[in-house]
């Protein structure tokens, strides 16, 4: 799968970092030797913004990469500039999506625990737009339908010459709501039953009978990037979503996710639940 700019943009501030600790040189001292100031490489560190690659140059001689290091860390920099496909819309893609659409680009594999609504990337367009109407009340018609194309084109990824490998663990709950009417409701269960038997995508449904389980508070999805060490969480939260990197949340969700699988019904006994509730309806 090729590398995304994003992608690059987390390993150049990982390996930028790498290469100053084993120089042994604090954030001033480096930045003093190539003249930038601590706070523009702090932020090429931790992953932020754009990055001038004669300044990614300097470093590496200054931290003593070798050339080859130097020279993919140079090119990391350059095809971190790259921009997304959703950069060329008409209406802007509100802030709050842009890092989470940026990353979601670039996976190979992505974890989903869903218990209020379907995973975005399964949705049909009419169960979305019932999601985005409850939960945006505040929007006009158009924003909700530019929301809905956004989610739309989101789920082009799943039908790539390499999609990423998708693993969906759905609540109970989310199969028994009946969102946006009957009609929608059933479309968007057979929609779900036909995307499971792709060899890319797994569903299970964790029963109410499962009780008590590893992820009660919110739904959440682990972008896996081509490396583990690049991999997010992400929550889904009121307003807006939360991004979590550091290596001991990533485990806990990791963790969490794994029990969910565990505990929820097996992708045949998944496949034979949403068929007896979508013929309930």
């Amino acid at each position: 799968m090729t590398v995304g700019p994003t992608t690059r943009r987390r390993q150049l501030g990982a390996d930028l970092r790498r290469l100053r600790e084993r120089k042994g040189l604090t954030l001033e001292e480096a930045g003093g030797r190539v003249g930038i100031s601590k706070a523009t490489l702090s932020r090429y560190e931790t992953k932020e913004g754009s990055v001038k690659w004669p300044a990614v140059d300097a470093l590496c001689r200054e931290y003593g990469a070798s050339d080859a290091e130097r020279q993919a860390l140079v090119e990391l920099a350059k095809g971190a500039r790259i921009q997304g496909w959703w950069r060329s819309l008409a209406d802007p893609v509100p802030e709050s999506m842009n890092l989470m659409l940026t990353l979601e680009n670039e996976v190979v594999r992505e974890d989903h625990y869903a218990c209020m609504y379907v995973p975005g990337l399964l949705q049909t367009r009419a169960y979305a737009e019932a999601v985005h109407r409850a939960s945006e009340v505040g929007c006009t018609d158009q924003e909700v339908t530019h929301m809905v194309d956004i989610r739309m084109r989101r789920q082009e990824l799943l039908t790539r010459d390499e999609p990423p490998r998708l693993r969906a663990v759905i609540d109970e709950a989310v199969i028994r709501r009946v969102t946006g009417g009957r009609a929608t409701m059933r479309e968007q269960l057979r929609h779900l039953l036909v995307s499971a038997r792709s060899p890319d995508i797994s569903v299970q449904i964790l029963p109410f009978s499962a009780g008590a389980h590893a992820a009660a508070v919110t739904s959440f999805v682990i972008l896996g990037g081509p490396d583990s060490s690049l991999d997010v969480a992400y929550l889904d939260i009121l307003g807006g979503g939360l991004f979590m990197e550091k290596p001991q949340e990533l485990e806990r969700y990791r963790l969490a996710f794994e029990y969910l699988c565990a505990q929820a019904l097996d992708v045949d006994a998944s496949a034979t639940a949403i068929d007896r509730v979508c013929k309930e309806l």
